[in-house]
C-alpha cells in the first residue's frame, strides 16, 4: 500500500449509521470503483458519507488498476464503446488540467506508434489482437499510417522494421494508473466516502418489504460488519462474477466476464530521461513480432518504460490479487524483448534497470466490450427487490479488457449518472447484459 495514502485507507471502517435511508456500496476499490465513487461524491446529488467503498485485496490496486500500462486513446474503439471512449479521454484531460495531473499521476501527451518486424501487419481488428496475441496497433485500423518514422529515442530499430505513427497529441495520452487510482481514492475519502479495507462482502439483507437494505462485510480478522445498502455497484474487475454469485446465490444469471492474465515489467533506460520527457513527450509502441506475442512498450513520466503484451487466458484467477504468482519464464521473455527493443544499439550491453515485475488480471468479455448496466430485480433471485433510481438498484461495471484505464473516468461518470437516474454523458446502450 502506498505510503502517501490517507490514514483512513489503512484501517477497517467500523462506522455505520442505522438511520441512513439510502446508502451506496461499491464493491471493488480499483480504478473503476474509485472513479465512480469520485463522481458520485462530487455530483451534489449523493451525500458522500453514504458512499461505501469495499476492497477485499490486502493491497490496494494490486491488479490491473496498479499494473496496467496507462495508455489512453480517444477514438480507437468500435461503435459500442466509441462514445464512452471519447467522453473518458476528455475527462482525463480535464482532470489533469484541474489538478496538475502531470505532476500527480504522470499525465502526458503521447505518440502511438506501430512497429512491424520485417513483415506486414496482421490486420486484426476489435479485440482479436488481444486474445490471439496480436498487436494493439490493429485496433487503430481507422487511422491512416503516416509513413516511415524514426520513433522514440529509446527504441532500437533494425533493418527491415517498419515504424508508423498511428496516433498523436490530440488522440492519445499517457498516465501512471497506480498514481491516478490513488488520487481518485484520496479525493473521494477527503470528500467523505468511507473505505472498508480489507473486507469481503459475504451477504446481502432485505428489509420487511423485501427490498435490499444492507450488506454484511467480513474483515480479514474474521470480524463482521453490517452496513446499510440500498444501491449496490459491483466493480470488482475479473472477480465481479464471483462477488455477484456470493451475494446473490439464488440467481441463475451468469455475468459474462472472465480473466486474461498479463505479465509486465517496468524498466529504466539511459535513453529515456527527464530531458526526453520534456522534449518529446511519451511514446507507446505496439509491435508485431516473431516472438509469438506482440509486446507493448510504453514510456511514462518518471523515466520509466513499461513492457507487456504477454497474455494468458489459462492462468486461473487467484482468490485475491495479492495471491497472484508471477511466472519466471514469462518475465524472462519480457526481459529478452526489452533487451532487444530497448537495448543499447542492439548490442549485448545491458544497461536497463528492472524496476518492477508484475502480473495482473484484466476482466474481459466474449463480446470484447465492457458491461455497464443495472441488473434487473428478476435476475437477482431469492425474491430480492430494489428501489428505483436514484435510491436503489444493483449495478455492474466490469469487463473493460485492455481499455480499463482509458475508459475509467468515463465509466465512473456514466455509472454515477446511471445510479442517480440522471441523463448519461455517453451512449452505452450496447453495453448492457
Amino acid at each position: 500500500m502506498a505510503d502517501d495514502m490517507p490514514d483512513a485507507t489503512r484501517v477497517f471502517s467500523t462506522f455505520t449509521n442505522p438511520a441512513e435511508t439510502q446508502s451506496t456500496v461499491i464493491v471493488g476499490a480499483g480504478i473503476i470503483g474509485c472513479a465512480t465513487a469520485y463522481y458520485l461524491a462530487h455530483s451534489g446529488n449523493t451525500k458522500p458519507d453514504t458512499i461505501h467503498l469495499v476492497e477485499a485485496s490486502p493491497e490496494l490496486f494490486a491488479s490491473a488498476s496498479g499494473k496496467a500500462g496507462g495508455f489512453l486513446a480517444s477514438d480507437w474503439f468500435g461503435p459500442a464503446t466509441a462514445s464512452l471512449g471519447a467522453l473518458s479521454f476528455r475527462l482525463h484531460k480535464e482532470l489533469a488540467e484541474q489538478y496538475d495531473g502531470k505532476v500527480k499521476w504522470g499525465y502526458s501527451r503521447s505518440t502511438g506508434t506501430s512497429l512491424t518486424e520485417g513483415r506486414p501487419r496482421g490486420g486484426k481488428t476489435g479485440y482479436d489482437w488481444l486474445k490471439d496475441g496480436g498487436s494493439r496497433a490493429d485496433a487503430a485500423g481507422v487511422h491512416e499510417f503516416q509513413g516511415d518514422q524514426v520513433g522514440p529515442a529509446w527504441l532500437t530499430r533494425r533493418e527491415g522494421d517498419e515504424v508508423d505513427v498511428i496516433g498523436e497529441d490530440e488522440s492519445v495520452a499517457q498516465v501512471d494508473p497506480l498514481r491516478l487510482s490513488q488520487f481518485l481514492l484520496r479525493e473521494s475519502i477527503m470528500k467523505g466516502v468511507r473505505l472498508h479495507h480489507p473486507a469481503r462482502p459475504v451477504k446481502v439483507s432485505r428489509d420487511a418489504s423485501g427490498e435490499l437494505s444492507a450488506i454484511r462485510l467480513r474483515h480479514a480478522s474474521g470480524a463482521d460488519l453490517k452496513i446499510p445498502c440500498t444501491r449496490l455497484l459491483i466493480a470488482s474487475g475479473a472477480w465481479t462474477p464471483a462477488v455477484f454469485s456470493t451475494l446473490f446465490p439464488a440467481s441463475i444469471l451468469e455475468l459474462p466476464i472472465s480473466q486474461l492474465a498479463g505479465h509486465s515489467i517496468v524498466v529504466k533506460s539511459p535513453r529515456w530521461a527527464k530531458e526526453h520527457e520534456d522534449a518529446a513527450g511519451c511514446h507507446a509502441v505496439f509491435t508485431t513480432m516473431r516472438e509469438g506475442f506482440s509486446p507493448e512498450i510504453i514510456s511514462r513520466i518518471g523515466e520509466e518504460i513499461y513492457v507487456a503484451g504477454l497474455n494468458d487466458a489459462s492462468i486461473p484467477l487467484p482468490e485475491t490479487a495479492t495471491d497472484a504468482k508471477i511466472d519466471p519464464k514469462s518475465i524472462s521473455e519480457l526481459k529478452a524483448v526489452a533487451q532487444k527493443l530497448l537495448g543499447k544499439d542492439g548490442t549485448d550491453v545491458n544497461d536497463l534497470e528492472i524496476v518492477r515485475e508484475g502480473l495482473c488480471f484484466r476482466p474481459v468479455t466474449h463480446k470484447g466490450v465492457p458491461v455497464l448496466a443495472r441488473i434487473a430485480d428478476g435476475e437477482l433471485g431469492g425474491g430480492i427487490e430494489t428501489r428505483m433510481e436514484p435510491e436503489g438498484g444493483v449495478f455492474v461495471a466490469a469487463g473493460h479488457g485492455p481499455w480499463g484505464i482509458s475508459h475509467s473516468l468515463g465509466t465512473g461518470k456514466v455509472m454515477a449518472e446511471m445510479m442517480e437516474g440522471e441523463g448519461l454523458s455517453a451512449g452505452v446502450g450496447g453495453l448492457g447484459l
